[in-house]
């Protein structure tokens, strides 16, 4: 039978979360933290389940990126995770690399944005959360929803609709993969940690 490793990204593959990681690096420290200073409350709230993660994630990207050229956008993220393979999990990359040489298919899952989560595996198909462009500028909006909880499983299913047809190993660290890790035939929770 067939094999399909779906891993998550933040926190499994890496040790931190690149979406703060992200416009950190971008926009620099200053800008970073008046943005998110801008929308504390909005986080807060967020954080006590008042507010959903995914309406805070997409203001938070909009103030930072709305009307940025898109080969702009796609330029900062190839020199984010070149200058940014530190935050990698070594064991994780090897169990891509063992995973790709069987000739297993592999999956990188992802909330975050998959314009910057592409580029640390070129070699491995990346779902994550789509940006919308329009007439080559970023909106600031979400073309797909965040690629969280449920999502997961969803967007898994539109790529390997055929359940029966293959062996689900599933790779995850957070409340986000709840879902897929409880979907899958093997389950591995806060893996590649030393």
């Amino acid at each position: 039978m067939k094999k399909v490793i779906a891993i998550d990204f933040d926190g499994t593959l890496t040790t931190k979360d690149t979406f703060v990681e992200f416009i950190r690096f971008a926009k620099g420290t200053r800008a970073f933290v008046l943005g998110f200073l801008c929308y504390a409350p909005l986080l807060v709230l967020m954080k006590l389940h008042l507010y959903p993660n995914d309406k805070a994630k997409q203001k938070v990207f909009a103030y930072f990126f709305k009307d940025m050229k898109i080969e702009d956008f796609d330029a900062l993220c190839q020199a984010f995770a070149a200058s940014s393979r530190y935050l990698l999990r070594p064991q994780g990359v090897e169990a891509i690399r063992q995973a790709n040489s069987e000739g297993v298919e592999i999956l990188i899952i992802s909330a975050s944005i998959d314009n910057w989560v592409q580029p640390f595996f070129p070699d491995v198909k990346v779902v994550g959360t789509q940006v919308e462009v329009k007439d080559g500028r970023l909106t600031g909006r979400f073309l797909t929803k965040n690629c969280y909880g449920q999502e997961k499983v969803n967007r898994l299913l539109s790529l390997y609709p055929h359940r029966q047809d293959y062996c689900l190993v599933a790779y995850g660290d957070s409340r986000g993969d709840k879902e897929l890790l409880s979907f899958a035939d093997e389950s591995h929770f806060k893996p590649f940690r030393t």
